[in-house]
């Protein structure tokens, strides 16, 4: 049974002195250096990366932009990110994050939609709140109470307990179950094309959403037409019981923070509660080869503290984590999230190595399956809500 790969990609890496490891740091910026990572991904027959965003600069403090100039501040948008690297791949998908606070769902449901278009049929999203102050500062529309947790700890952050925080979930999925039906108002042979008579489209095929919720209201219908995949797929990051019924709503794959299989286990029986067909992927950091605890150590004394996550951190051999990922596996993960503590080396270890011990074991694919991404993740392709039964 082949086991669900994927790589989230953010910068130099998941180290914050990453970026001093590599050989050219010049090129974080470029589109030649996403494309190599990419490209290095799908060589490897992964499912899909993810693609870090946020409003913010990133920033050791909970919600300021600190002083500090010893690590990598900046980001590409991963929507438009996503859509340049589309035509260089053929058969992986590409999931950005776009935040669900301060951008309007038809933005983000026509963007996603386009990024199927382009890749034909192998994108996903990544939705995320944007809670901190700081960051609605940016934008000059709302103002937010200051956030005053960091959320990059062990075992992630539990905010459930914040009002401020359960209405960026409600609206979050609000967000989310419009993009599903703007993704749906086109119905798939909405477009007739037809030179002879003249008729380009079936407006009867066209259809009004008309949602009207607590924060915002949409009429539809989409200008995109129906994407390959009907819906592009769905992802979440969640680390307690409100990020999972988030996810439980409305995504189609969760990423969660486990530190042991007796952990997993535990996870996966809440989030089983919630939602028998939620993919329930988890997220590792990684960092990979015979030296991995030198170069981590190194990276850490660069960075003036020792690295700490929301994910648990690997350091050993791909064989190493070979065994911990089919330990995780039985005790009900389908798949996992690798974040590369420093690109490229530890993505290749990933590509080159983790994937042929999986093999050897049986557990990973020798070529991709399915041309989706929807395929890969043994996800049916969904029918328009708005379609009559035949």
């Amino acid at each position: 049974m082949t086991l669900h790969l994927a790589v989230a990609l953010d910068g130099a890496g998941w180290h914050p002195a990453a970026w001093r490891s590599l050989d050219s740091p010049e090129t974080i910026f470029s589109a030649r250096h996403w494309a190599e990572l990419v490209a290095e991904a799908e060589r490897g027959l992964l499912d899909f990366v993810t693609i870090e965003d946020a409003f913010g600069l990133q920033s050791t403090l909970a919600d300021a932009t600190d002083e500090r100039t010893d690590q990598v501040r900046g980001r590409f948008d991963a929507v438009l990110l996503a859509a340049r690297l589309a035509p260089l791949t053929s058969r992986i998908g590409l999931v950005p994050t776009a935040t669900t606070t301060h951008t309007e769902p038809f933005h983000v449901a026509i963007g996603i939609a386009t990024l199927d278009h382009i890749s034909g049929g192998r994108a996903g999203w990544r939705p995320q709140i944007s809670a901190r102050a700081a960051e609605a500062r940016l934008v000059g529309r709302r103002e937010f109470p200051p956030l005053d947790r960091v959320l990059n700890r062990p075992g992630g952050v539990d905010l459930s307990d914040d009002p401020h925080v359960r209405d960026l979930f409600a609206e979050a999925a609000d967000v989310v179950e419009v993009a599903r039906r703007l993704w749906d108002s086109w119905e798939d042979d909405a477009e007739i094309r037809d030179v002879a008579t003249g008729r380009f489209i079936d407006r009867d095929k066209l259809h009004y959403i008309d949602f009207a919720g607590r924060f915002f209201s949409v009429k539809g219908p989409s200008i995109t037409p129906r994407s390959p995949q009907g819906q592009p797929v769905v992802t979440a990051l969640a680390h307690a019981r409100l990020p999972y019924e988030f996810a439980a709503g409305g995504a189609d794959v969760v990423y969660v923070t486990p530190r042991s299989a007796e952990q997993a286990r535990a996870v996966v029986e809440e989030v089983r509660g919630l939602s028998g067909e939620l993919k329930i992927f988890a997220d590792l950091l990684v960092f990979l080869g015979e030296g991995a605890a030198g170069r981590k150590a190194r990276l850490d004394e660069l960075d003036g503290a020792e690295l700490v996550s929301d994910a648990a951190i690997f350091t050993g051999t791909p064989g190493e984590l070979a065994e911990v990922l089919l330990e995780w596996r039985r005790a009900g993960i389908q798949g996992f999230r690798l974040r590369p503590g420093a690109v490229p080396y530890d993505l290749e270890r990933i590509t080159r190595e983790l994937t042929a011990e999986l093999r050897g074991r049986g557990a990973f694919r020798h070529e991709y399956e399915a041309s989706t991404l929807r395929g890969l993740l043994g996800l049916p392709r969904p029918v328009s809500r708005y379609a009559e039964a035949p």
